[in-house]
């Protein structure tokens, strides 16, 4: 572990509370970049931080009645299914091929974040069985193939398919990444030594950084929030892409 890979495990933690989002598309980069981990052992220690930093910022909305349970419900029961069907799948790409598949979706991720929304009336909270859990379902195989959390899906799915207010998505999201990181997790478990003592660090340094987020998070704009964030990425996405190439 070195100063710039602790460095990075503080930013998971923020983009997760910030936005309920977003740690875990910055994790398997830290993790393969600043810490030099190889990719496979990476996409379980990544589901290992992840979860255990989106628990914490689940409670901490949870206390404010920002979680809405039952879209929760729905989205962290089939989002784990899928998060099985997508780990036994990871084998199938090489090192190169999984970071450059992250990448691209980052890419996608950010230039979504960066396009105006429309702006409607906020409709009632309804987690209708049939689409929630179906869009529970695919957010949680990406989670367990490409070792991401997926929270930069789980927040517009939870807008849109649950119809939940931005607040309520945000602790919902947190809670559901809870859930589908600890199955991916276990999922990969024996695929490659876990290093322990890295994951208790970079778990707790992670979980600070998600309340000091929370925190944040009510007195900075939301466009603001987003428009940093999407930027994030996508200049993570160009050094993965970078750094792929070269390997």
């Amino acid at each position: 572990m070195n100063l710039l890979a602790l460095l990075g495990a503080v930013s998971i933690g923020l983009a997760l509370g910030l936005t309920g989002a977003g740690g875990s598309i910055l994790t398997l980069p830290v993790l393969v970049y600043l810490a030099d981990l190889p990719p496979r052992q990476a996409v379980g220690l990544s589901l290992l931080i992840v979860g255990s930093a989106a628990l914490v910022g689940a409670w901490q909305r949870a206390r404010v009645g920002e979680v809405h349970l039952k879209a929760a419900g729905m989205f962290a029961v089939s989002g784990m299914a899928g998060a099985i069907l997508g780990s036994k799948l990871t084998h199938l790409l090489s090192a190169s091929t999984l970071m450059m598949s992250f990448a691209g979706i980052m890419i996608l991720v950010g230039l979504r974040m960066l396009l105006p929304s429309k702006s409607e009336l906020q409709p009632a909270p309804e987690c209708r069985p049939l689409r929630c859990l179906t869009a529970g379902l695919a957010v949680g195989f990406l989670t367990g193939f490409l070792g991401v959390g997926g929270g930069f899906l789980l927040m517009p799915a939870l807008v849109r398919f649950a119809r939940l207010p931005v607040k309520a998505a945000t602790g919902t999201s947190l809670a559901v990444i809870a859930f589908n990181s600890a199955c991916g997790f276990i999922s990969h478990l024996g695929e490659a030594p876990t290093p322990w003592l890295m994951a208790a660090v970079f778990s707790v340094i992670a979980a600070a950084g998600v309340v000091v987020g929370g925190k944040l998070a009510t007195k900075i704009p939301e466009k603001k929030l987003k428009q940093v964030f999407a930027f994030l990425v996508l200049i993570t996405a160009a050094f993965v892409i970078w750094k792929s190439a070269q390997g």
